[in-house]
């Protein structure tokens, strides 16, 4: 196997062109994205969308278990928490979040179609890579999830634009919960196309290399992706967002944050699915959920554009302010899971405080 962090190839296409495959390479940290991934994605992608050859772009993970789990944390914590040796005038942590929405907001934008196979784990920065994708499939292994608010972060990747944009109050939920998501929830709130089994990946490749592109590559993507998933439809799950909307909406009827949580915690349901977002939300920082409210009641209205401003600067603040730091010390360094939130409940927050992650850096 490669030591490349990101693999590339173009595979040609019967009539001539090729599809431009982009294959993240780190499956033993489930192909978590670092800056210098960012890097190698944004400058191969950018040849390809001014190169006539390349009719399509197809982006996947390598091995079985995830597109992409999220960002590389670990470093970001060394860069919120060890001495800086030089003078640069942007952290490693301020490039990365810069560089990443940079290259989340270049694929919304592509002007080709973009594939992107979403099997197994997508959260967090991997649902950043897949959501702005022309042409989203998941299979029967997909596990999507926003689950920032666990370790001092927000829903960020432009989720100001994607939550707002699911059914009813689904993303809110979404967003304060960190619930998982199936291939079929991502059908059902948007964040993906078709479903499709994972093990015709292959086949779904080489039918694109003998499709009829022409000047219609859309139509020719289209064709392959429906085909095949017309083929999968007995193995989709049901899903379960879809099959506990109404209980989402009910718990999420709330004029403040603290109704919500409120609303949450008392619930009696004993569905495990449900149970297990309420037990997320227990052990989330306040802090977090407070910025996932504030900039989800902010963004309903704003261009994709202004999303990505806006969270580029909440992301820098949290890169300075502490909890970012503190939730991943808890999970993955010293992986107490005991993380000591600068505000234990929501009641004790200062709004002030809060308010500060949305000032202009």
């Amino acid at each position: 196997m490669s030591n490349q962090s990101v693999i590339f190839e173009e595979l040609a296409i019967n009539g001539g062109g090729c599809i431009g495959v982009a294959r993240l390479n780190v499956p033993r940290a489930m192909n978590a994205l670092s800056l210098d991934m960012i890097h190698l994605l944004k400058a191969r992608l950018d040849d390809w969308a001014k190169d006539r050859e390349v009719k399509a772009v197809w982006l996947e993970g390598e091995g079985d278990k995830a597109l992409c789990a999220g960002g590389d944390i670990v470093a970001l914590y060394r860069d919120m928490t060890e001495p800086r040796s030089d003078h640069r005038t942007a952290s490693v942590g301020e490039q990365f979040f810069t560089d990443e929405y940079e290259l989340d907001y270049l694929i919304h934008a592509y002007p080709k179609p973009f594939i992107v196979w979403g099997n197994g784990i997508v959260m967090g920065g991997g649902l950043g890579l897949m959501a702005g994708a022309s042409h989203r499939v998941v299979t029967e292994r997909s596990k999507l999830a926003m689950p920032e608010v666990s370790i001092g972060l927000y829903p960020d990747v432009g989720a100001g634009w994607f939550l707002n944009r699911m059914p009813g109050r689904t993303g809110l939920f979404l967003g304060l919960t960190g619930a998982r998501m199936n291939g079929a929830d991502a059908l059902f709130v948007g964040l993906a196309d078709r479903f499709i089994c994972h093990d015709r990946r292959d086949e779904v490749k080489a039918a694109l290399q003998q499709a009829q592109f022409g000047s219609t590559a859309i139509k020719a993507v289209n064709k392959v992706l429906r085909q095949f998933e017309a083929e999968s439809r007995e193995v989709l799950p049901e899903s379960v967002v879809r099959n506990h909307f109404d209980v989402i909406q009910s718990l999420t009827d709330g004029d403040t944050l603290i109704d919500v949580v409120d609303n949450l915690t008392r619930m009696q349901d004993d569905d495990p699915w449900l149970v297990k977002a309420v037990k997320t939300v227990a052990a989330a920082s306040p802090a977090s959920m407070a910025i996932h409210w504030k900039h989800f009641h902010d963004t309903p209205r704003d261009s994709l554009a202004d999303v990505f401003r806006k969270e580029r600067r909440l992301s820098i603040h949290c890169l300075k302010k502490g909890e970012f730091a503190e939730g991943i010390r808890a999970l993955l360094i010293d992986k107490d899971l005991q993380p000591r939130w600068q505000y234990p409940t929501l009641a004790s927050i200062d709004p002030m405080w809060v308010d500060e992650f949305f000032l202009k850096t």
